[in-house]
């Protein structure tokens, strides 16, 4: 057998008593909570147990274990942002976002439980129930008469790598009796990067039962054009840190008009995120952006909230797109707050 060398690195977490700690129990939960922060903080090194590492655990804790309650206890809830057409401002689709509102803490941010739920395993379950909740709504909007709209749903990388989400895909479109073209999944450029392999068969696979497939904060990540090539995807959301300051600043404007001439090369849409002002919104069209979603429209809503945002104010709003004249902007009312929105799309 050939010989080779292994080289094995330590992460270490110290406690030390009186400080941290009475009894056993206690430093070794103190000197496990600075050993993860050793190894945050890029692994071979070594962390001491601080109050604030004691606070962040113990609140990963309490999330942790909330989580396992949260869909039982019907915390969580999907809210809608309106995606809207830039050639003529119809309201043409919506993403699903999730909320979760703790009894204790409030509302939680994505950003920070998300991960939480990967890590203890939960992602799974709750990833399941946004897709099925959002199918459900679709079908609801359909039975009351409302015109189809495409609603996109987030996919964590950790669901993506599941063998079966085709089949859950398609069993929760036919529950519904949704047509495959109204769901569009959002992928991260990690799911490529993690596992390309994988992730190809598996959009092949969903893009064979008519899923469409979206690439979500391009730019940002791993971002292979090898990958774009061998997946397919549908449609590719230019990230609002690139369009935040895309009136002002050359360097975004060069990456946003990249983005879209990409994109239409290889056949695929693009959709901008986190649009705020009419100047934004003049620019992407102006570059060819085909859709856009942002407070300037609207922001993630309720269901009860988007229901009437859609029937109030998606007219009025695709008349203020065919005058893009700021002076007609100005006035415009972006629409309904719902009083408990983390962080826009």
């Amino acid at each position: 057998m050939e010989e080779r060398d292994l080289t094995i690195t330590a992460s270490i977490g110290i406690a030390l008593s009186p400080e941290d700690g009475s009894d056993f129990d206690d430093l070794v939960k103190r000197a496990d909570g600075a050993m993860y922060r050793a190894k945050q903080g890029g692994r071979n090194s070594f962390c001491f147990h601080t109050q604030e590492i004691q606070e962040t655990s113990e609140r990963i804790l309490l999330l942790e274990n909330g989580l396992r309650h949260a869909l039982d206890r019907s915390q969580m809830q999907l809210h809608y942002q309106p995606q809207v057409s830039l050639r003529d401002g119809s309201l043409i689709g919506a993403e699903a976002l999730l909320r979760w509102h703790h009894p204790e803490l409030g509302w939680i941010s994505p950003a920070e439980f998300i991960p939480i739920a990967e890590r203890s395993g939960q992602i799974g379950a709750i990833g399941e129930w946004v897709i099925r909740t959002a199918v459900r709504q679709m079908r609801t909007w359909l039975d009351e008469g409302m015109d189809p709209i495409v609603v996109a749903v987030n996919v964590s990388a950790v669901q993506f790598r599941h063998r079966d989400l085709p089949d859950l895909v398609s069993r929760i479109l036919e529950e519904s009796d949704i047509e495959p073209q109204w769901l569009e999944l959002e992928l991260t450029e990690s799911v490529a990067s993690e596992d390309p392999v994988g992730a190809s068969a598996i959009t092949k696979e969903l893009r064979a039962r008519g899923v469409r497939i979206s690439i979500d904060d391009f730019g940002t990540g791993y971002s292979s054009l090898a990958y774009l090539k061998r997946f397919k995807v549908y449609k590719l959301k230019i990230d609002q840190s690139f369009v935040s300051n895309v009136t002002s600043d050359t360097d975004d404007q060069a990456i946003v008009k990249a983005i879209i001439h990409l994109a239409t090369s290889l056949g695929m849409s693009t959709i901008a995120e986190g649009v705020e002002t009419p100047a934004q919104m003049e620019y992407l069209r102006a570059e060819g952006c085909d859709e856009m979603q942002g407070y300037f429209f609207s922001r993630p809503l309720p269901v009860a909230h988007f229901e009437a945002f859609v029937k109030t104010e998606r007219a009025r709003f695709a008349r203020h797109v065919g005058h893009l004249a700021e002076s007609d902007c100005a006035d415009f009312d972006p629409g309904i707050e719902s009083g408990s929105m983390e962080s826009q799309g």
